[in-house]
């Protein structure tokens, strides 16, 4: 007899009615520190290379997917993204309408496993999948070493 099969009544279970508080940080890792480091200090962005597979990632991180070697071939991403898919928000996370529409893409490069989720800065009409765009980025001393470093991209 299976777990599911003899759970008939599943509040005899010990539970917990209310609001629990749950503090937690997440960290970027090492990988994710680096990355950010460079964008902040460099206005680049880095791709991790495995020297096995020749496997490019972004974002970077510390093994291969396929090999799971060692990833310590980086280097600045070249050319531009290439627009995947699209949504357009018009409400923000609580549900509150937003003054103009916002565009939000999924990002991916020529020759790279992965992609960045970022904001574009287009009117809804001209994001398609295919879109070339460029990341504009904060002015050097504003930027904090986090994604919002890139203020979005454009065509």
């Amino acid at each position: 007899m299976t777990f599911l099969e003899r759970t008939t009544k599943p509040d005899r279970f010990r539970a917990w009615k209310g609001d629990m508080e749950a503090d937690y940080r997440y960290t970027s890792g090492v990988a994710g520190e680096r990355f950010f480091t460079a964008l902040r200090d460099t206005g680049k962005l880095l791709a991790a290379r495995c020297p096995s597979c020749d496997i490019r990632y972004l974002p970077p991180r510390m093994y291969c997917e396929d090999c799971f070697g060692p990833l310590a071939d980086w280097s600045a991403v070249d050319g531009p993204a290439t627009v995947e898919t699209v949504t357009v928000v018009h409400v923000d996370a609580k549900g509150t309408p937003l003054p103009a529409p916002q565009v939000w893409a999924i990002l991916r490069w020529k020759g790279i496993r992965g992609g960045l989720v970022h904001r574009l800065a287009t009117a809804p009409e001209r994001a398609k999948p295919g879109l070339a765009v460029r990341p504009v980025l904060r002015p050097r001393p504003e930027r904090v070493g986090n994604i919002t470093d890139i203020l979005h991209f454009a065509p």
